[in-house]
């Protein structure tokens, strides 16, 4: 081997032992930026609410949570200034005309991230951007923005899965609204329903909101908040075994005591007693609000001629205890008693007494009494919103 050939492998050598000691070096401080950037050394953004002060970093946020142990007080409706202090808890579901037995242990409930401030009297802009059982999603603003320039962009953002998608603004009035045409928001606020009677937000879903919310972002001149997917699932869950707790359905049944009757005899019946026909052929009986108290079922297909039973069914949770609508159920009930020649029963068609239907009356009672202890009360747009 001649003295070029060792001095030219003597160079490579050098050579490729530089290359690996950069590429180490390189390796190194990248690992250390990554370290860096995702230290819990930093102030947490999620944590402010307008210009207040950053909380201590080493205390958590405590939230007080009312429990179904304790008798129901008078709430508030939650303003944008802090979390709301209101509880999710089990609760059996029932399906057969008694609402059971007391309530299981209380589930805590779904932490809400902190919001902007509005007046008391944004009701509107509260009922669609709810702290309870919305997931909360500040967006700020580089300017101010009309409402008529930025709808479009938002109307693109209406769902994820089965989940409503809602914005409100800050008014240059100072008042928190639904964001509309001739308005001019200085700051806005996005929201997610948690959970629906069906299901609640799950990863997927939530990861759908962010991306499109993004976009949105971009569009619009904005930057979103987004809270950790981890505590937005929980709090979903919780929100959503509230939901499944109190999903009540109850009903009477009315039994022939002759012969069935015939589809055509009880149209006649049922309108007379003051029943709506809806479209699907549902039978409902309006409340007049332009809703319905309960509903009937014939309990057979519409190619069916005669029916030998009859299910009145409340959706309890759906309609306000001052509407009575269990009491209104069972008056009409008693009504087709003498109207059809039939008898109130139960599921298993054992007669259903005075006395029995006042038991479960005095359950429904207590059963709206847990909804108000939550801070859904039954009948209120926060419930119609879950339970829809």
């Amino acid at each position: 081997m001649t003295d070029l050939q060792i001095t030219l492998f003597g160079a490579g050598g050098v050579f490729i032992v530089g290359v690996f000691s950069y590429n180490k070096w390189q390796e190194y401080k990248a690992k250390k930026s990554v370290e860096r950037a995702f230290s819990t050394d930093h102030d947490d953004v999620l944590m402010r609410e307008g210009d207040a002060p950053v909380a201590d970093a080493q205390e958590p946020v405590l939230r007080q949570e009312p429990r179904f142990d304790a008798a129901p007080a008078a709430k508030a409706e939650p303003s944008f200034g802090a979390p709301p202090a209101a509880p999710v808890s089990d609760a059996p579901v029932h399906a057969e005309p008694s609402l059971g037995d007391a309530p299981a242990e209380p589930v805590p409930a779904p932490a809400a991230a902190p919001v902007q401030e509005v007046s008391a009297a944004s009701e509107q802009a509260t009922s669609l951007v709810d702290p309870l059982i919305d997931c909360l999603l500040p967006l700020s603003l580089e300017a101010p923005v009309r409402g008529d320039k930025i709808l479009p962009v938002l109307q693109t953002l209406r769902l994820v899965g089965n989940k409503p998608v809602h914005f409100i603004g800050l008014h240059v009035n100072g008042d928190w609204e639904p964001i509309t045409h001739g308005g001019v928001y200085t700051k806005m606020q996005g929201g997610v329903q948690l959970a629906s009677r069906s299901t609640a937000l799950n990863e997927l879903e939530y990861s759908e909101l962010v991306t499109r919310l993004r976009g949105v972002a971009d569009e619009i001149g904005a930057e979103p908040e987004v809270p950790d997917m981890m505590e937005v699932m929980a709090e979903a869950r919780n929100l959503h075994r509230f939901v499944a707790g109190h999903d009540a359905q109850l009903g009477v049944n009315l039994h022939t005591n002759g012969a069935p009757w015939a589809i055509s005899t009880l149209l006649f019946a049922l309108e007379k007693q003051g029943f709506d026909v809806r479209p699907d052929g549902r039978f409902v009986m309006p409340d007049g609000d332009g809703s319905h108290l309960f509903s009937l079922s014939t309990n057979v297909t519409l190619a069916e001629e005669t029916t030998s039973r009859l299910t009145l069914l409340l959706d309890v949770p759906c309609v306000a205890p001052a509407r009575d609508g269990f009491g209104a159920m069972v008056a009409c009930a008693k009504a087709l008693v003498g109207r059809l020649d039939a008898t109130i029963v139960d599921d298993y068609n054992q007669a259903l007494s005075d006395a029995a239907l006042a038991e479960i009356a005095g359950q429904v009672q207590e059963f709206y009494q847990e909804m108000d202890a939550a801070d859904i009360p039954a009948g209120s747009t926060r419930a119609l919103r879950l339970f829809s």
